[in-house]
Order: structure tokens, then sequence, then C-alpha cells
């Protein structure tokens, strides 16, 4: 989960990581009201989870009460890259002398934390990695070890930081370790990290992503969800406990473990090509457990998609047997039925594996009209790409 500016901000703060005053903001009567809290003066920041803002016109300052409102005003309901401004954070002002970017990010390739830091700070990384390589320094971090004194001060040395900042950005970085570890993070990322002109180092752009295989250990991160943009299938399959993604294609997808899903969506979509280019519209696993009731939730949502025209459940029984699959495909539509939801798109559904033979038989066996049976996996997605373009 990627966090809007204000929300790092405060996560910043709440582990001791020198910040500038800030308020969020969403009428400019709630930005002149903060305006008078900070003195009249502020910095007018656009809260989209997008780079680029200050280019694209939001971020400008504003050194009266008056000012504070104007920008609010010109700010609110701006499209920067495809994403509308709904709130806007007014930061207290502070005037870099020197700009430096420093993060902590979760480096998947070598299986390990790296730590990257830059004195040329202000720009976007991206920009820097490319026309000055040298000037980013990327030292991996121990899961075990993580930031000790000795580390941090590897990192600052490493990235040349003046030597008179030394002891203030490395107290700093343990601090935004500390940030990293204690939230569950995979990017912790400030950009800039600024010396100002009374010699301070303090943190004035943040950027913060959350594991959210984290969350059962963070109860408090459910507020920092930005429900307002969540898709609203991807919101209800969540509140259902379903692990669901989904996509732009016309083929509800149901299977049974990650790998096998991932598959699944690869052969309809080749399947596809034969059939007006049909593509998969959901990524959707049902786990280990098939009972009647994760497949009615599946189900239900799959159905709920107005673009699904077909669904393609692709089971492989392993641990959960096939027998128990099909009951649970059974039990999930006359349940689906019994709460006056009819089921009007067809399902193509291939089992395989632990007790395919019965479970192929409890579905022939209850003849549902809308349920056919493909024994192959490619043959099964042919048959759902089909229907889904005869729709």
């Amino acid at each position: 989960m990627d966090l809007f500016e204000y929300q790092a901000r405060d996560l910043f703060a709440k582990h001791g990581v020198p910040v500038l005053p800030g308020e969020v903001v969403f009428t400019p009567e709630e930005a002149r009201a903060a305006a008078e809290r900070m003195g009249g003066k502020a910095v007018v920041k656009a809260q989209v989870k997008v780079g680029g803002r200050g280019k694209a016109g939001g971020v400008k300052l504003a050194f009266s009460t008056d000012e504070v409102v104007e920008k609010t005003e010109q700010i609110l309901g701006l499209d920067i890259k495809g994403h509308i401004v709904k709130k806007v954070m007014l930061a207290g002002l502070a005037k870099p002398v020197d700009e430096y970017y420093v993060s902590f990010l979760l480096d998947r390739t070598n299986r390990t934390f790296l730590a990257m830091a830059s004195v040329e700070g202000g720009v976007e990384i991206e920009v820097v990695a490319e026309e000055n390589p040298d000037a980013l320094a990327r030292i991996p971090v121990d899961a075990i070890e993580g930031v000790t004194e000795a580390k941090a001060r590897e990192i600052v040395e490493a990235a040349k930081f003046p030597a008179e900042l030394h002891d203030q950005i490395v107290a700093t970085l343990k601090t935004l370790w500390t940030v990293f570890v204690e939230e569950d993070a995979t990017l912790v990322e400030v950009n800039p990290l600024i010396k100002s002109e009374e010699g301070k180092i303090i943190a004035l752009d943040g950027k913060v992503s959350l594991d959210e295989n984290a969350d059962f250990r963070h109860p408090d991160h459910e507020a920092l969800e930005d429900k307002d943009a969540a898709d609203p299938l991807e919101a209800a399959a969540k509140a259902k406990g379903l692990n669901y993604v989904k996509l732009d294609g016309s083929v509800g997808i149901i299977g049974n473990g990650a790998g096998l899903v991932m598959s699944t969506l690869d052969v309809v979509a080749y399947a596809g090509e034969n059939h007006g280019g049909v593509k998969p519209a959901n990524f959707l696993d049902i786990g280990g457990g098939a009972s009647a009731e994760v497949m009615a939730n599946g189900l239900e949502i799959i159905l709920g998609d107005a673009d699904v025209k077909s669904v393609f459940v692709n089971v492989f029984g392993g641990i959960t047997a096939c027998d128990a699959v099909a009951n649970g495909i059974v039990q999930a539509l006359e349940l689906l039925k019994q709460k006056g939801e009819a089921v009007t798109k067809p399902l193509v559904v291939r089992l395989d594996g632990n007790n395919a033979e019965l479970g192929r038989q409890i579905l022939t066996d209850a003849n549902h009209p809308l349920v056919q049976q493909v024994d192959t996996m490619d043959g099964a997605a042919e048959r759902a790409a089909e229907l889904a373009a005869a729709k």
C-alpha cells in the first residue's frame, strides 16, 4: 500500500524523523483555518500518489492566509497525470541550502534490503541513476543486523555527505530504518532530505510503501488505506478475505493456488487471441480451502463484474480434493440462488488431481445448465474464451 505524502510525514513524526509542521485539508475553508494555526505561511502541496507534482502546478508557496486559500483553490481538482487532487497538505516553510536523497527498500533481486543515498536530491532519483550513477550510493543492509551506527556511517560515507552533517544524517538514517522495520514497509524514501539555513537536517518530502501482508500486525494501518481510490470489487473481495485483483478482460478466473491462477491467466489470454482478443477479467486465488462459502464469495465477486461474460474455474486437487471443490461449486450456486443473485453467466470447470473423477461426477449429477466441464486446461481456456466472445 502506497501512502500519501502527509501520511508518510505523520509516520516519520511518530518515530522521531525530523519533519516540518503539516496539516491535510480538503476545502479552502479548512485551508484558511489551518493557515491561521500555522502563522499564515505554508507550502501548498497536492496529495496524489504520483511524481511530478511541482511541474504540474501541484506545489505552490503561500505567504499569507489569503494566499494559502487561493493556492488551495487552484490545486484542488487539478488533474496530475490522471490523478485528480482531492486534498492538499499545508507544510511549514523551510529554505533548503542543500538537497539530498536517502531511502531504504526491499531488494527482491538480491533477496535483501538496500540503502540508497545521494547528495544530488530534489530531482527524480531515476534521473540521477541514469545521468550520474556514481552519485548514487547503493549499500546492502543485512536483515538481521539492520542499520547500526556503523552501517549508517558506511552509507553516509559512501554517499559523500558533508562531514559536518554526518552525525545528523546518521541519526536520521537510523530513525528511518526504525520506520522501515516497525511499520513493515517495503520502501521508505526521503527526497529531498534538506539542510536548512540553520544547518538542520529535515525530511522535506516522504514516500512510504507498506507491506499489506503484515496488516495483521498493524490494525492502525487500515486507516491509511485510500478507500476512495480502491476498486469497489477489490474492496468487496478484501472484505471477504479473498485474494482478488481486477483486470480489464471478460473471462472471470477462479483457481486454487497463485501459481495455477497465473498460469490460467496466460492460457486464457493465449486462447483469447483466437476469439477477438478476449482477456482474463481478474486474478482470484481461493487458496487451499474451496468450501461452498469461499466458492460462493468468489463467484459473487466475479459475477458482480459487469465486464465478465464467462467464468473459468480451474482447480488442481491436492490437500483439498476435487470432490470437495465440486460440492463447493454446486452449493455455491445454490447459495447464490437463495440470496436472490441469479447466475446467468456460463461456468467452465476443469478439475484435475486428487479425486478428479469423483468431482466431475458430482458436477455431472448436479446437471446445472450453466456449468460445462472440460478435461484439459487448454481446452477449458479455449471454451471460456469462446463463450465470452459470443456474449
